[in-house]
């Protein structure tokens, strides 16, 4: 596998103080952030210093039931064309729900939601991902996710159905110690557990990152400073096997860059002190540590055959604490859909739950409501914030109105296109309505539409029949 180091989250925000880090060895930039044919200057630089650069993806969702974009895999292959990415990493999740598949309105999270850990979703699954795989030019390795719902009725613990993913089709796992931990606290998962049944055979590299606990539920924010539990699990990881590379990510309200590289003295001597250990137990019992000791022979040579079966060859390097040889013929036996079902059955499920949370339908039953009550308003918050930064002229035209209305907003309208799009329609949403009563506020919000809209002069009849459009929708 390719031997990364330790590195940081590119952001635009960051991007001067990310160059002027010592010791940052690689970068991963959100592949939905950057155009391939206009790479930002900073990443550029970058790359001419030899640093490498990971583009992450956030837009596949190959844990929803529709087989995966060919644009969306088109592009992100096309960005680690650009990159000369090594690979591309996505998530298990889902992003979108309903359409043609299960008949019923197309909604978007805006969100990474998770999976349900039973049989027919990873048959899904693994299904998009082997198509994914197909698509893309370079190794595709997948990332847990962090979750404040669970999923009623699961067959499989999150280290079990990442294992058999992993055996049946070779991904590469990006294993976030972060999430291990958001898990733990909002789910009651044992991050020790999941580290277990993993095959870290098939590691591609570690993310760390802060959150934030509050009343009794972990949020994942990305904002605020690795905690300890974080560093521990991290810690855990790294005494079982010698992570490729580890990450710090960070997306909002972002420090100055002696606290950045204060972090990763952290996390890299967090790898450090778990690497000696690992060293010296190795040393004391005359073996290694590798959490695929002690599997079953049929269970571990699928884990490490597991690692033959992946998009664009091979990814170069030596693989750190390579376990025994086996024979090239052990590698993951593609296992199809059982049924066409499975997909319709999940595409409901998942939808089901979606339009609970971001349309405000009744909640799937088996669901806590008051943790999906959070999470739908983590949602609305998460839409808030993203349209402020993609529209800035929107709260500066709104002032104190634009949070409380956008909320109000998104109770009752579903979020079925890009955040650009969801701004345009909140604009229109509030023009229709008559506000913002202020008219010099009007007059800037209406021509702010317009000249993002296209639709520059409007007269009283387009007026009305968009004012009549809304109306129906509402019935």
């Amino acid at each position: 596998m390719t031997e990364l180091g330790i590195g940081i989250g590119w952001r635009p925000e960051i991007a001067e103080a990310v160059e002027g880090l010592a010791g940052v060895d690689w970068v991963e930039v959100v592949a939905e952030n950057i155009c391939a044919d206009h790479l930002p200057e900073s990443l550029t630089r970058l790359r001419r210093r030899g640093v490498t650069v990971v583009p992450h993806g956030v837009s596949l969702g190959l844990g929803g039931a529709d087989r995966p974009d060919p644009g969306r895999l088109a592009a992100l292959g096309e960005k680690a064309v650009a990159l000369g990415a090594p690979l591309v990493t996505e998530h298990i999740a889902f992003v979108r729900a309903g359409g043609a598949l299960t008949a019923s309105p197309a909604l978007e999270a805006g969100h990474l939601l998770p999976v349900p850990r039973t049989r027919d979703a990873l048959d899904v699954l693994c299904e998009n991902v082997r198509i994914a795989q197909d698509a893309l030019p370079v190794p595709l390795a997948l990332e847990n996710i962090a979750a404040l719902i669970a999923w009623p009725g699961e067959e499989m613990s999150e280290g079990r159905f990442l294992a058999e993913l992993v055996e049946r089709t070779g991904v590469r796992l990006l294993i976030d110690v972060a999430n291990l931990h958001t898990n733990h606290v909002n789910r009651g998962e044992d991050p020790a557990r999941a580290l277990a049944e993993l095959p870290v055979e098939a590691l591609a590299y570690v993310h760390v990152a802060g959150g934030v606990e509050r009343d009794g539920v972990w949020h994942d924010t990305h904002a605020h400073p690795v905690p300890r539990p974080v560093l521990d699990v991290l810690a855990d990881l790294a005494s079982r096997v010698a992570p490729p590379g580890v990450l710090l990510e960070r997306d909002d309200d972002f420090p100055p860059a002696e606290e950045l590289a204060e972090e990763l003295t952290v996390i890299r001597a967090t790898v450090s002190g778990a690497a000696s250990a690992r060293r010296d137990a190795g040393a004391g019992t005359g073996a290694g540590t590798s959490a695929g000791a002690g599997k079953r022979p049929a269970e571990r040579a699928l884990l490490i055959g597991a690692g033959a079966r992946v998009s664009g060859g091979p990814m170069p390097g030596p693989v750190p604490e390579a376990p025994p040889a086996v024979p090239e013929a052990v590698a993951p036996v593609p296992v199809p859909v059982r049924d066409e079902g499975a997909r319709q059955r999940l595409g409901l499920a998942q939808a089901s739950l979606l339009s609970a949370l971001v349309a405000g339908t009744p909640v799937p039953e088996g669901f806590d409501s008051r943790r999906l009550g959070v999470q739908s308003r983590a949602l609305a918050a998460k839409r808030a914030g993203v349209v402020a930064k993609v529209a800035p002229e929107l709260p500066d035209i709104l002032g104190r109105e634009f949070r409380p209305a956008f909320l109000a907003y998104a109770r009752s309208r579903p979020m079925n296109g890009g955040y650009r799009r969801d701004a345009l329609d909140f604009a229109e949403h509030l023009l229709i309505a008559g506000r913002p009563e202020d008219p010099v506020a009007h007059r800037r919000l209406t021509r702010w539409w317009q000249d993002r809209s296209g639709h520059r002069s409007p007269g009283p009849a387009a007026r009305l029949v968009r004012a009549a459009r809304h109306a129906l929708v509402r019935r």
